[in-house]
């Protein structure tokens, strides 16, 4: 059967939505189309010398406002500042809904005195489980255009998909032999623990078509790069494929912990997302917490070096909120548990309260600030990265009286799980590192805790590690056989109210270039309606 419809269409729409908004590069297209050969060099002589002076629109991708039926940021970035930032929003139809002015931010890079500027253009209004097309722009560039869609609003069927700990696909410095070892030409290698799975994964997503995607920390490890900025453009070319088409919502890991880079090191992270605003924040921790939701989803994103003991980052910040974060998060959890209209309450953070692998470990310092908040208020699914590989917990509740304070399992069943009986913790760290921990795994499971940290070591100024290890009754699955992946997550809110509600959760291994599939595990996390 052949469709008719605007989607198949979009050249046509990109023309008549530039016209629409009178954008010189559309009255240029129009010119070379319709004039005379004379205007038609001239056109083209003007836009090729504006072209070498004017950066490219670079780094295009959405980020949803805190109601994300109705609000949409869309952010770029540049090296240097330009004029006019905007966004031109239509229909498919290329129907001219409005024209925005973007917001201008910038940090500079410590590393390299680089300045980078960011643009974020806040669309609100929007209609409702509804496809926009867009274009965004400033004067002298090409827009660049893409499409989005807004989530529904009210309980309605939608899917998400989550991963951490990706880095890049890309070469950055050159390879250092070892004492005594000389190559006269040495190979480009990764100096950000990326590998060419960080392609792959992005890829993996966009076969799923999510409406949106929760990105676990650790985000391009550019906190390890010899060019920070370089890193950072990379990690936006690579998933900007994905990222320009659906928000890709973040939490901040230690490796976005950039020496120099604002107080506690979070000033580039901080400029290129432009996520909802949340209270208690200040200059220093503005973007750190935040939440939205999504049909009848509340998703809650946290920032775990605020409590985490482990000493991860470019430098130790444990505390850097002085308890805001935690005082925002218990009255966010209440307000999303006693909201009728929400369902289920998603928590995105970095590093883990359960991990069997001899790696980073657990941090004793979630399991004293965050856990008990997850059990009073009965949080549904906390998905995780900091450890590479996949693993998941059985639903816990409560904890053990120990040095660990070990969880609790409350059921052990894999297939289908209640979460009102506890909380699922998935660990989603396959992202595309170059570090997989799929092979360090303890047989039979264990867990080794960081309770605290030593004094800092001369040689390298980090604290090291306290470990404690604890028997892991939580282990419910975990991954052995591959090292990348991504979860995605089928929201099906039923069809009764006080009836049931689901989610699929299916957990995809990425087996080849294109980001082919293959799914590890399939299972159900069922929960009562709150209507």
């Amino acid at each position: 059967m052949i469709r008719h419809d605007n989607e198949f269409n979009l050249e046509l729409s990109r023309r008549k939505l530039l016209a629409a908004a009178g954008i010189a590069s559309a009255a240029v297209a129009t010119a070379s189309l319709i004039g005379t050969a004379g205007a038609e060099t001239t056109a083209v002589s003007s836009q090729s010398s504006d072209s070498a002076a004017t950066p490219p629109v670079a780094g295009l991708h959405l980020q949803f406002g805190a109601d994300a039926s109705s609000q949409m940021v869309v952010s770029w970035h540049t090296l240097v500042p330009v004029r006019n930032p905007r966004v031109v929003l239509g229909r498919l139809d290329g129907r001219l809904e409005q024209t925005l002015e973007a917001k201008a931010t910038s940090y500079t890079d410590a590393k390299s005195g680089q300045v980078v500027y960011a643009y974020h253009t806040k669309l609100e209004r929007l209609q409702a489980d509804f496809k926009y097309l867009y274009a965004a722009t400033h004067d002298g560039a090409e827009p660049e255009f893409s499409t989005f869609r807004t989530a529904p609003r009210g309980r309605a069927p939608f899917t998400f998909t989550s991963f951490g700990d990706q880095g890049t696909p890309t070469l950055g410095k050159k390879y250092v032999p070892p004492a005594g070892v000389t190559m006269p030409n040495p190979p480009y290698v990764s100096d950000n623990l990326g590998s060419p799975a960080a392609g792959d994964t992005t890829l993996g997503v966009e076969r799923l078509q999510p409406l949106f995607h929760l990105f676990n920390g650790d985000l391009c490890y550019a906190n390890l790069a010899e060019d920070r900025v370089r890193t950072w453009w990379d990690f936006w070319e690579n998933n900007g494929r994905s990222a320009r088409k659906r928000p890709w919502m973040p939490s901040a890991g230690n490796h976005e912990n950039e020496l120099g880079n604002g107080p506690i090191g979070y000033q580039a992270y901080q400029t290129y997302f432009s996520v909802p605003e949340s209270a208690g924040q200040n200059d220093v921790t503005r973007g750190l917490w935040y939440a939205f939701t999504v049909g009848s989803v509340r998703v809650i994103s946290i920032a775990n070096d605020d409590v985490a003991y482990q000493d991860g980052g470019n430098s130790y910040v444990r505390g850097y909120s002085s308890g805001a974060q935690r005082a925002w998060l218990e009255k966010e959890l209440a307000a999303g548990r006693g909201d009728r209209d929400v369902d289920w309450i998603v928590v995105c953070m970095h590093q883990v309260a359960i991990s069997t692998a001899m790696a980073n470990g657990a941090d004793l310092g979630i399991r004293q600030e965050w856990v008990p908040l997850f059990d009073q208020y009965g949080v549904d699914l906390v998905v995780c990265g900091h450890e590479h590989h996949y693993e998941r917990s059985h639903p816990i509740r409560g904890q053990e009286t120990n040095a660990t304070l070990t969880p609790i399992a409350a059921a052990t069943a894999t297939d289908v799980i209640d979460t009102s009986k506890g909380t699922v913790h998935m660990v989603i760290g396959g992202g595309g590192t170059s570090a997989p921990t799929n092979q360090l795994f303890f047989n039979p499971p264990q867990c080794q805790v960081i309770t605290a940290v030593g004094e800092p070591d001369p040689a390298t100024g980090r604290r090291p590690p306290v470990y404690v290890k604890e028997h892991a009754p939580w282990s419910a699955v975990r991954n052995a056989a591959h090292s990348y992946g991504f979860a995605a997550f089928e929201v099906d809110p039923g069809s009764q109210p006080s009836g049931t509600t689901t989610i699929k959760v299916t957990y995809y291994d990425v087996v080849g270039r294109d980001g082919q599939v293959a799914p590890f595990e399939t299972f159900t996390l069922r929960r009562p309606r709150r209507d």
